[in-house]
């Protein structure tokens, strides 16, 4: 059960830095806003880890949460080029969808098989994972001559499931909860600024975005904060499907704050969440 809770938390949490992230991308494009959040989520971190005066991790611990950074922003990198070059309704739940399978297969080969009920809870979930993610009022179709724009989405799902599976790995047998993060965030934040000095984009923000891009960097934080949490006290499937279905909590705020509609297909997805969650607990 509280790996179920801590997954669920991660979830809304991630769900909500992406909303901020968005309104965030608005003001100072898709990837300043990206780097100022890894930025701003590292500075938090190294103040916390500061007081509470954690334990360093082995060396490898590090390394392998590092790996879990750099693999998870070029998975987020991709994913922005995939929206603006290909098709948004392919590439967000494609994404999402690997995220979530990839630590699902890890887990069945490292800690057994589910249970039955679990199992199925899977499935539900990867459904759900698939519906809430959708924009249209139906689900988009593939077409043989659209295999092509399923190539990136599916890098970038590789990618963000990498980081799942990584961070577990990372944080195995080991107490330390902010070192990981700190190692994550340090790779992934340097990944991100050699791209954006790249494309040659102005580094500096305007001021009334900072407040935004600070929310966005703070809630991230608290999504891998509770992730770790999850993968510290259950499975690692459960934790990373659970903490794959942050686009719910992204299209719930979307509908609170600021009135988009929430479509029959993201409805029936959110009812899913609530079903693979019971079964979790079976």
């Amino acid at each position: 059960m509280p790996s179920i809770i801590y997954g669920f938390l991660s979830a809304l949490t991630w769900g909500a830095a992406d909303f901020a992230g968005g309104l965030a991308s608005r003001k100072v494009g898709a990837y300043r806003a990206v780097f100022y959040a890894d930025f701003i989520g590292l500075v938090a971190i190294l103040i916390t880890v500061a007081i509470v005066n954690e334990e360093m991790p082995p060396l490898s611990s590090l390394l392998l949460a590092g790996l879990a950074g750099i693999l998870g922003s070029c998975g987020l990198l991709i994913l922005y080029y995939s929206l603006a070059h290909g098709q948004m309704s392919i590439a967000a739940p494609v994404s999402a969808l690997m995220a979530a399978a990839l630590p699902v297969a890890f887990g069945a080969l490292t800690e057994g098989l589910p249970t039955l009920a679990q199992s199925t809870g899977f499935g539900i979930a990867l459904a759900s994972v698939w519906l809430i993610s959708q924009t249209g009022a139906s689900p988009q179709r593939f077409h043989i001559d659209r295999l092509a724009d399923l190539r990136l989405p599916l890098l970038a799902g590789i990618g963000f499931g990498s980081y799942f599976v990584l961070m577990h790995f990372a944080t195995d047998n080991i107490t330390a909860i902010y070192w990981p993060m700190i190692a994550s965030r340090v790779f992934g934040t340097l990944l991100l600024l050699v791209f954006v000095l790249w494309r040659r984009e102005p580094i500096t923000i305007p001021r009334d975005a900072w407040t935004v891009a600070f929310i966005n960097g703070v809630l991230d934080v608290g999504g891998n904060f509770f992730y770790i949490l999850a993968l510290k006290s259950g499975r690692l499937d459960i934790s990373a499907i659970l903490s794959s279905l942050y686009p719910g909590g992204t299209v719930i705020l979307a509908w609170l704050f600021l009135k988009e509609k929430i479509s029959r297909l993201q409805l029936l997805g959110i009812v899913f969440i609530l079903a693979a969650i019971v079964l979790f607990t079976v």
